[in-house]
């Protein structure tokens, strides 16, 4: 099949290394890319991919990215490309939209 469609609101909640999210097109047999929507509360735990892009739009709250080291402020509209090897995480209350490519895969979460 060319396309899939699915309710968000149908994917059930999972925990994540940021707060919890709904993953979107993770089964894809293609694994061209998936969409999640993200929900974080506080510290995100600090983590990294070694295949994996990743794009978080930030959709609501404010607070802070942390990009290997670095802190940057984050709020609603905000942007940011994750490349592999990038150490990262959230911090604050928010909700963001997170496009990993290729799809997402469990066992390229890495945690120092």
């Amino acid at each position: 099949m060319k396309y899939q469609l699915l309710h968000l609101d149908d994917v059930p909640l999972t925990p994540c290394p940021c707060g919890t999210t709904r993953r979107a097109f993770v089964d894809d047999p293609d694994q061209t890319a998936s969409l999640h929507v993200v929900t974080t509360s506080g510290e995100a735990r600090t983590h990294y991919h070694k295949r994996l892009t990743e794009i978080y739009y930030i959709l609501e709250g404010e607070g802070q990215m942390e990009l290997d080291g670095q802190t940057f402020t984050v709020r609603p509209g905000t942007a940011v490309l994750i490349k592999p090897l990038c150490r990262h995480r959230l911090i604050g209350d928010m909700k963001f939209l997170n496009v990993p490519v290729p799809a997402f895969d469990p066992d390229d979460e890495w945690f120092d």
